[in-house]
């Protein structure tokens, strides 16, 4: 699943189901307790007020699964959710969104560790590709590489500003060297900058 995807499988509120334990004295769900969804799904956990809130383990029937903080219903706090296209995201929820610092596993291996805002890439982050070995950190975006950063691949290296997932036309002449380039003081620079373009083109399959 994509990073931008949606988890929100559960309306525990519109589906009715069986359930097995604490209750108030006003007979709201409220302790530790199991429900089993009339679609298959099964949240095992804590209730407060008839809401699940605190610690808990929602198990989608799709085979997705989200262990960790609710809040009145929604994702809150820390958590992990396991897709089920075999990707996992591991950090930081604000009322049912990625948001704050977490760490996302692509179905490819590709790993983001960064910030988040409203389910997507944004802020400070370091992408990592499996493939390559190659990695971009620095600033992000709604989703996107953005404005300052650095991109370094097994042999060479770009750091400068990034524009839409791009480096930036602007800055393509910046010394793009390999690293024993680096200290004997090699030129070059366009021949350099045009071969890195072209490996970040390469490695973006993990990104959309």
């Amino acid at each position: 699943m994509s990073d931008g995807g949606s988890d929100d499988f559960d309306d525990e509120r519109s589906k009715v189901g069986g359930y097995e334990g604490d209750r108030n004295e006003a007979g709201e769900r409220h302790g530790v307790g199991k429900a089993v969804l009339s679609n298959g799904d099964v949240y095992q956990g804590q209730y407060e007020h008839g809401k699940r809130h605190g610690q808990g383990t929602y198990r989608f029937k799709n085979g997705a699964r989200y262990v960790g903080d609710y809040h009145k219903n929604m994702k809150h706090g820390q958590g992990t959710f396991y897709y089920p296209d075999g990707s996992k995201y591991e950090g930081s929820w604000v009322e049912d969104l990625r948001q704050g610092h977490g760490v996302y596993t692509y179905p490819n291996g590709d790993t983001y560790d960064g910030e988040w805002l409203h389910h997507i890439r944004h802020g400070q982050g370091v992408y990592h590709y499996q493939q390559t070995g190659s990695q971009y950190r620095g600033s992000w975006l709604n989703g996107k590489m953005e404005a300052a950063g650095e991109y370094i691949h097994s042999n060479a290296r770009y750091k400068g500003n990034f524009v839409n997932n791009n480096v930036s036309s602007t800055l393509m002449t910046q010394p793009l060297l390999t690293d024993d380039m680096w200290e004997k003081g090699v030129g070059g620079r366009e021949q350099f900058g045009s071969l890195m373009l072209g490996r970040i083109h390469a490695c973006q399959g993990g990104l959309e």
